[in-house]
């Protein structure tokens, strides 16, 4: 596909509107009810999530990762290696950046704040809850690092599944576990045609959500 056949992929949007009145007063229980709507619409990863930090340079980086909850309606949750690259920037800037696509739904929630580690006994709780295989792995990899090959990676895990034997579940590495991301401003796009599109956003002023409408 050359370059002007990619400038001509369009797509009209007019599944939805989305207005002042349509929203809850509260941006995290309103990014429920919308996630609730994409579970339900059996839509493909529904809680992939493209996560965006930055280094001590100021380099901007993105991956995606899954969100595992919604702790008190006040927090966004995920889990990874405190030492991988992510880990390490949001050790020196604990700010960051979520975004949620749902194309199914022709919508998109950007969602901005300040991010702290999950509490201890949560991070264990989740980790002992995923399949063994899962534990095994977060053990074996040094997230983030330069490695070998593919078979330094599985010898890892084949030590370590040595090493733990038969236990299960596995105790959780201390260099794993849970972050929150607090939110202070999120933002609801809705598709429109015309590329008119919907946008609500919610800043966070004291204790309390102040809406506004965005131009697309």
């Amino acid at each position: 596909m050359n370059d002007s056949q990619l400038a001509d992929l369009r797509k009209t949007y007019s599944q939805r509107t989305l207005s002042e009145a349509d929203v809850l007063p509260d941006a995290v229980r309103q990014f429920r009810q919308w996630l609730d709507e994409a579970l339900a619409a059996k839509l493909d990863e529904p809680t992939a999530l493209t996560l965006s930090t930055v280094d001590a340079g100021g380099q901007p980086s993105s991956r995606v990762v899954l969100l595992k909850g919604l702790p008190e309606d006040a927090g966004f949750l995920f889990y990874t290696n405190y030492e991988s690259r992510k880990g390490q920037e949001l050790a020196r800037q604990p700010l960051a950046a979520l975004n949620f696509f749902w194309p199914g739904l022709e919508r998109q929630v950007r969602v901005e704040g300040r991010v702290e580690k999950a509490p201890a006994e949560m991070s264990t709780e989740y980790f002992q809850s995923r399949p063994r295989s899962s534990q095994l792995g977060a053990w074996a990899s040094p997230q983030s690092q330069v490695i070998g090959s593919r078979e330094e990676l599985e010898a890892r895990e084949h030590e370590f599944a040595e090493k733990f034997g038969a236990q299960d579940p596995l105790p959780r590495p201390e260099n794993w576990g849970g972050y929150i991301l607090r939110p202070h401003r999120v933002e609801f796009w809705q598709g429109r045609p015309s590329r008119l599109h919907d946008r609500i956003v919610y800043e966070l002023e004291g204790n309390a959500w102040k809406l506004a409408r965005l131009a697309p």
